[in-house]
């Protein structure tokens, strides 16, 4: 049965915030499950997401709560195992709405991802997001 990959454990890194204010709008909110925050990146041409789980995982679905009108049209998935360098595993292709969006993942192992929002709706290139859930197994 699929649980909820992220943990305390976790690493996580994005490619920025809005105005630096880490505080309203930081990385912490992406998995606060918390309706009233969210992550709000700054302005540029291509925005990311990587996760640096403490242990290998079997990624099988991505979950994305975007803010309509800052989401992404286009987004790359990307993964690996230690040290080795990210290679692609999936294309996604987001609706620009307040949904939580459910997508499914070619079943993967690793213990590194990077998720790439390449075509933003936003003409300023920035994305908001309310909640990301990576679901899976923990690897035995």
């Amino acid at each position: 049965m699929s649980q909820s990959l992220v943990c305390p454990e976790t690493v996580s890194r994005v490619s920025s915030v809005l105005h630096r204010n880490s505080r309203q709008f930081g990385k912490k909110h992406l998995f606060d499950q918390d309706e009233e925050t969210c992550w709000n990146s700054d302005q540029g041409p291509s925005q990311w997401v990587t996760l640096e789980f403490p242990q290998r995982v079997h990624v099988t679905q991505l979950q994305v709560q975007f803010q309509g009108g800052f989401s992404s049209r286009h987004s790359c998935l990307e993964g690996s195992q230690g040290k080795d360098t990210l290679s692609k595993i999936v294309d996604l292709y987001p609706e620009d709405s307040n949904a939580l969006q459910t997508f499914s993942i070619p079943t993967v192992e690793v213990d590194r991802l990077k998720l790439t929002f390449e075509d933003t709706t936003d003409f300023f290139g920035r994305v908001v997001i309310y909640h990301l859930r990576v679901l899976g197994e923990k690897a035995v």
